[in-house]
């Protein structure tokens, strides 16, 4: 047990300042980068439309959950089939904040690799579902911003970076620390050994693992970092920050019911198969040698970290509980039943990216005054006299499931 625990404090204490420095940075993208900036360069008839939208989702802080409502925004704002491909598949396999997380934990082989594996996987998968799906021109526009942000931009910064975020992916960052020290601890030397040299049936189990899991692109660092100390081979190592992040069962789902089986097919198998392709590469243009070494090097401070990274990881666990324990109280909230208020049910609500999707674009039917979503209760507070069928319509738009009044 105590050696878990070293362990956990070793990893987050290593990957805290650059977590809170990328997070920080995400806040400044997100507040001082206006919406129209990415809507502007991805429409169907800008053939640099695939190119902008993997070059622009890159260094956005979205998972695999969060980058769904904003792709069905996109593509409600007449983006192409093949942009919508490429900011799906690009955006979740990396962020500013896990490429300086990937830095500090695996070296600056890897930190360059992964958004170049992002953005060629994107393109190409872009390209291919508007050769193979074509486009479908009845769709129209319904997700717009309607309401002006609250608050002081400096004060939206911080409480995107460090609040929202936090909410988002603080859950499942902590899965991912705790999973990468159990790795260290229980997982034997010799157990990936067992494999021998055959990479590709490392990565085939990788796969089986990857695809349905659901975990961030900064999540999944140390536990692909504690799999290569393990013995995994880093190629395999890089189809788990590929495929992990970039895809789970539940998005998979909502892409479908979305985008439709043929987008959903092209999207899948374009992960699948540029994560081994970069696997391979990996392994053989040598970079696995820097790689293990470099998460050697890390493993062995992890007993004695510095006082800046215990500081660094008391400052994120703090924020980590004060966002996941206002998430608890939020599921646990009864809505306010004020008079010309409705209270609706809505699945498939997960972040906060999900949560502005859907008050987006219940704000534009006719007769809502105000529309507050909350994804931890799976509610939708509506204000106004508007017609039950036309919100369900909005909600479903946005690409969520509309369950009715609730009691």
């Amino acid at each position: 047990m105590k050696s878990f625990f070293l362990s956990l404090l070793g990893v987050t204490a290593r990957m805290s300042p650059y977590l809170l420095l990328g997070f920080l940075i995400a806040g400044v993208l997100h507040v001082y980068v206006p919406r129209k900036f990415y809507t502007r360069f991805l429409s169907r008839d800008n053939k640099w439309a695939v190119l902008w939208a993997a070059l622009l989702g890159i260094p956005l802080p979205l998972c695999s959950c969060g980058v769904i409502p904003t792709a069905v925004g996109l593509k409600n704002e007449k983006a192409s089939n093949g942009a919508v491909a490429s900011f799906l598949i690009a955006t979740p396999q990396t962020g500013i904040d896990s490429i300086l997380a990937t830095f500090s934990m695996m070296g600056l082989g890897f930190a360059l690799i992964r958004p170049a594996a992002a953005l060629i996987t994107g393109v190409c998968g872009g390209f291919l579902v508007n050769r193979l799906v074509p486009e479908n021109a009845s769709d129209e526009a319904c997700c717009q911003l309607t309401e002006a942000p609250k608050g002081s931009r400096f004060f939206r910064v911080f409480r995107y970076a460090y609040f929202e975020m936090m909410q988002d992916i603080g859950a499942r960052l902590l899965v991912g620390l705790v999973i990468a020290a159990l790795i260290q601890v229980a997982v034997p030397d010799s157990f990936f050994l067992s494999f021998g040299s055959n990479t590709l049936l490392q990565m085939g189990v990788i796969l089986l693992v990857a695809i349905p899991m659901y975990i961030c692109s900064t999540g999944s660092i140390p536990v692909a970092a504690a799999l290569i100390m393990k013995g995994l081979s880093p190629g395999a190592a890089m189809v788990m920050l590929m495929a992990g992040p970039a895809v789970n069962i539940a998005s998979v789902l909502v892409v479908r019911k979305s985008m439709g089986a043929r987008f959903t097919t092209v999207y899948l198998l374009t992960i699948i198969v540029f994560s081994v392709l970069f696997g391979l590469l990996v392994n053989a243009i040598g970079l696995g040698a820097t790689i293990s070494e470099h998460a050697a090097h890390a493993h062995g401070h992890t007993a004695v970290p510095g006082p800046f990274g215990i500081v660094c990881t008391v400052l994120l666990l703090i924020m980590i509980i004060n966002a996941l324990a206002m998430k608890l109280f939020d599921r646990f909230k009864k809505a306010p039943a004020e008079e010309g208020t409705i209270v609706y049910g809505v699945e498939g609500m997960h972040c906060n990216h999900c949560k502005a999707a859907v008050e987006e674009s219940v704000h534009k039917v006719k007769g809502v005054s105000e529309a507050v979503a909350t994804p931890a209760a799976n509610t939708l507070v509506v204000k106004g006299n508007a017609r039950e069928e036309d919100i369900r319509k909005a909600v479903e738009k946005a690409g969520f499931t509309f369950t009715g009044p609730k009691q």
